[in-house]
């Protein structure tokens, strides 16, 4: 079994700071791309932001200059810091990785419970 599980969310004040955090745990060999993404009431799910296990990175443009997503390999652990944050970037945030398991011969697409991140104005 594999799963994720995501931490940091909570209530801010506009152009206020979060730093949300999402560990992978279970029979991992390896961890190719991560992404987070985010849902707002009554919007669809979108991405935010992609790292490569070379971390190369790709942000929404809704995000650049603001956002910073990171990883350590070495934690299984995926980052993304927000900063500059706006009333328009709450939403429940959730993280997505392909993993290589153990028990499965090919990449398994995982996804976090989700971590709300409220931004008053």
């Amino acid at each position: 079994q594999v799963q994720m599980v995501e931490s940091g969310g909570g209530l801010v004040q506009a152009g206020g700071s979060l730093r949300l955090s999402c560990a992978a745990s279970g029979s991992i060999v390896r961890i190719n791309v991560m992404h987070w993404y985010r849902q707002a009431p009554g919007k669809q799910r979108e991405l935010v932001a992609t790292i490569t296990k070379g971390e190369d990175r790709n942000y929404a443009d809704s995000v650049k200059g603001r956002f910073t997503i990171s990883r350590d390999n070495a934690k299984n652990t995926v980052y993304l810091q927000m900063n500059s944050l706006k009333p328009e970037d709450t939403a429940v945030y959730y993280c997505n990785a392909e993993i290589l398991a153990t028990f499965k011969a090919y990449y398994l697409e995982v996804w976090g419970q989700g971590t709300l991140v409220t931004v008053s104005s």
